[in-house]
């Protein structure tokens, strides 16, 4: 539909206003752990990460999350705060996920109520039962829409994949808002308890 005869696109003909928001995503910052660490963080102007009005939307991409635990949660939280840090915004989440495991002998879809978070202030799950076997990890993608807006609450969705304790593959969906209309200005990720052994994850921002 967007394509004129001689294969260019609309966009590249000039069809359409210059100042449109074309989708085009640019690497922000990967943070790769090369030891153990407790969380990983991405706070608006330390270590040249950009989490403000600069773009709409931000995508952060996790790749090979392995957990030095096992049988935990890997969750998320935001900050308004960066001098302090305090991952702590009040937020409305719901989630659901399938799994799968190895055996065929099990298969679920559903809706997951006990990682609600109805007005919480506490990190929300993203993923849980996650394995620590050597060859287990989790990857996805975790959305943030118009952090730096202070008119209206800051929406998120994420998916992740990961393989559980009981060697199952999961596909875990979540959605929320950060029920504030002061500016997101940092995002953290870790694992309920102990440490991420090893992963990436990479921050894009979203013309």
């Amino acid at each position: 539909m967007g394509l004129i005869s001689n294969g260019t696109t609309i966009f590249d003909a000039g069809a359409l206003d210059s100042g449109l928001a074309k989708g085009a995503i640019t690497l922000i910052k990967t943070i790769t752990l090369s030891s153990a660490a407790a969380n990983i963080s991405f706070v608006d102007g330390a270590s040249s990460v950009v989490l403000d009005g600069t773009y709409k939307e931000y995508i952060f991409y996790l790749n090979n999350i392995h957990p030095a635990s096992d049988n935990i949660t890997f969750q998320f939280n935001g900050s308004d705060d960066t001098s302090s840090h305090a991952y702590n915004i009040t937020k409305t989440t719901t989630a659901f996920n399938a799994y799968h495991s190895e055996s065929d002998g099990e298969a679920s879809l559903g809706y997951r109520a006990a990682d609600d978070l109805p007005q919480g202030t506490g990190f929300h799950t993203l993923s849980n039962q996650a394995s620590n076997d050597n060859d287990a990890c989790l990857a996805g993608h975790f959305h943030l829409f118009e952090p730096a807006n202070t008119t209206f609450v800051k929406h998120f969705t994420a998916r992740i994949s990961g393989n559980n304790e009981d060697n199952h593959a999961q596909d875990n969906y979540s959605a929320g808002y950060f029920n504030t209309t002061a500016a997101i200005t940092a995002i953290q990720f870790k694992f309920g308890s102990g440490n991420i052994d090893a992963g990436s994850i990479s921050l894009y921002g979203v013309n």
